[in-house]
Order: structure tokens, then C-alpha cells, then sequence
């Protein structure tokens, strides 16, 4: 729910206990602004932390999220905070405007006033825990630096790069100052096998390399397993973080405009890829729930918990805790 921080508090009670009933632990949040209405939902509009400017900050988006994320414990759940995405930059944000989208990940002085920048995330104080963001680890799950880091530059240039990530990624574990309740992951990529960089796996700051994809042969239980495999023998967890079923007929991966499925049709979709990935060991966070009937804009794989396909979804979310693992997130989770 990248706009979480705008709901309004009955939006987000409806949401919360409805995801508390499939058994959903953790929400994947960003820090880019919104406006109102989003995908049909009704919020209160609020600036991106850097709205006018590289380094002047509008906690207006922090100061939201610190009431939604005691909200959010109430419920059993915890948040994953993206601290800018490749949305904000490719839409031309202040960093594109400054450095361009390219230098943003190549310029020296780009790199280091977004490190400033996420150091005044971490360092931000929820006055009602006291704490800043780097210590509340009853209400945070992880933190990652960017949602799909590059991806508009190609694989080449994400491959080229690799050590953006792992520099980001000490930053964010500088910033912790020892604190391991809260992990560190990285944002994904476009598809599987972009989302696990070689280089990552060596990363000592990065806990969690996670996976984005769309395309059904990126739910193949067999690839995902070598993956899963990979990471344990690197001692780093994986998380699909990222995955969705389209509402039309189209290629799942090229979810345009096209004839409708039948809601037995997406709904065998969900609970088959579901099950797909939950059998290769991997823990999975779909895109997206939405706390209102589902718009179908655009690119649709939203599931609104007022639609058909919802029952869907909690079945396959339920069924989750049926399978086995090998990363034990049981310690970052609340219980």
C-alpha cells in the first residue's frame, strides 16, 4: 500500500483487519508523495519527503506514518518502508531534476544527499514510542533503499552498478547503529533473475535480497528454488516481494487493457502461483490490496477486499503458513 500514509483512519481500520484476516504480518509502505483519490481510494493527500528541493525535508509523510504504524501493531503488523522508488525518480522527482536519472545512481553528490536523506528517515522520532524510525522495531519490519532500483536503465546498467545497492544498504545498517531488530533489504527489480544480482549475495549490509516478477515463468517453483538455495548457502534471506495476477486476459507479465478473466479463472491464478511460490521455500507480499473496490486502472493486478477476487487471496494467504522455509523471519514478525 504505497500510499498508506494518506488513509483516513477508517480506511485504515478496514484494511488492517481485513489483511489481519488472511494472516498477512507485514505492509510494504513508500515515502513518495500522493494525491487524492488513488486507485479509487479517498486519502488525504500528502508531499514526497523531498518535495521542492534535494536535502530540504517535509516530514509531513513521517509524521503520518508514525500514527499508522502503532495502527498497524494493533492488527499484528509491521511495515516495510521504501524510502524513495524509481517511480518518484522516473516521474522526474527533485533528485532527477538535479542529477538525472542515471547520475542519480552514478553522481558522487547524488549518492551522498540520498544517504543524508535516509539517514533523516532513520533518525526521525515517532514522539508517540519516543524512539526515532532506526529503533522502533516493535512497529518495523525492514527498510529498503529504493522500490526497483535502475530498472528503467536496463539490466546492463543494473548489473554494471551492482555496488549502489551494498553502499545504500551500509548506510541504512550505519544508521541502525547496531540495532538488528530491524532487517535491511533491497527493493527488487523488474523480474527474477534482474532482482537477484550476483554481488548482493556478498553484500554484508543486505539481510533480505528481494525478488519482484510478473511473468509465470518466474513463479516456477523449480527456478525459485535455486534461488532459495543461493540464499541459504549465502546466508541471506529471500523474499518475493513483489508479484500479482492480472484481471485480464493478456500475458500476465503485459497486464494492458484486454478482455476480462473470470473470476474462476484469476482466482485459480492467484492460488496456483501462490502455491508455487510458497512451495520453493519463499515467503511472498502481493501486489496489491486495496481497502476499496478495485478501479481496473491501467496495469490492474490490485485486488480491492470488496471484490470477487478477495476470497481468493485469503485462501492463498492463509494457506502460507502451511508450508516450509528455511529463513526464519519468525523473529522480526510481531506474534
Amino acid at each position: 500500500m504505497y500510499y498508506a500514509a494518506g488513509l483516513y483512519p477508517n480506511e485504515q481500520s478496514f484494511l488492517l483487519s481485513n489483511l489481519k484476516k488472511a494472516n498477512i504480518k507485514v505492509l510494504r509502505v513508500w515515502l513518495d508523495g500522493q494525491g487524492s483519490p488513488t486507485k479509487g481510494t479517498n486519502i488525504q493527500g500528502f508531499p514526497s519527503l523531498e518535495p521542492n528541493q534535494v536535502g530540504q525535508y517535509d516530514d509531513k509523510v513521517l509524521q503520518l506514518y508514525d500514527d499508522f504504524m502503532i495502527q498497524a501493531r494493533q492488527y499484528g503488523i509491521k511495515l516495510l518502508i521504501s524510502m524513495h522508488s524509481w517511480n518518484a525518480l522516473d516521474a522526474c522527482d527533485v533528485y532527477c531534476k538535479k542529477y538525472g536519472k542515471s547520475g542519480f545512481y552514478t553522481d558522487g553528490g547524488a549518492q551522498q544527499a540520498f544517504d543524508n536523506r535516509l539517514r533523516h528517515v532513520l533518525s526521525h522520532v515517532n514522539p508517540k514510542v519516543g524512539k526515532p524510525w532506526s529503533q522502533c522495531s516493535d512497529y518495523i519490519f525492514a527498510f529498503e533503499a529504493q522500490n526497483e532500483a535502475m530498472i528503467g536503465l536496463g539490466q546492463g546498467f543494473i548489473q554494471g552498478h551492482q555496488s549502489w545497492q551494498c553502499d545504500r544498504a551500509k548506510t541504512i545498517k550505519s544508521a541502525l547503529n547496531g540495532n538488528t531488530g530491524i532487517l535491511v533489504t533491497t527493493g527488487g527489480e523488474s523480474w527474477v533473475d534482474e532482482s537477484m544480482m550476483p554481488d548482493w549475495f556478498s553484500c554484508p549490509s543486505l539481510d533480505i535480497i528481494a525478488m519482484h516478477g510478473y511473468g509465470v515463468g518466474d513463479f516456477n517453483t523449480g527456478k525459485l528454488k535455486a534461488y532459495t538455495q543461493k540464499g541459504v548457502s549465502s546466508g541471506k534471506k529471500i523474499l518475493f516481494e513483489e508479484w500479482g495476477a492480472c484481471y485480464y486476459n493478456t500475458p500476465n507479465n503485459n497486464c494492458q487493457q484486454g478482455g476480462v478473466l473470470s473470476p474462476s479463472s484469476r482466482g485459480y491464478n492467484i492460488k496456483t502461483w501462490a502455491n508455487s511460490i510458497a512451495s520453493a521455500g519463499l515467503p511472498w507480499m502481493y501486489w496489491q490490496i486495496l481497502p476499496n473496490n478495485d478501479p481496473h486502472q491501467g496495469w490492474d493486478y490490485e485486488i480491492g477486499i470488496n471484490d470477487e477476487s478477495w476470497s481468493d487471496f485469503v485462501a492463498a494467504a492463509q494457506a502460507a503458513q502451511n508450508y516450509d522455509t528455511p529463513f526464519n523471519y519468525w523473529p522480526w514478525l510481531i506474534q
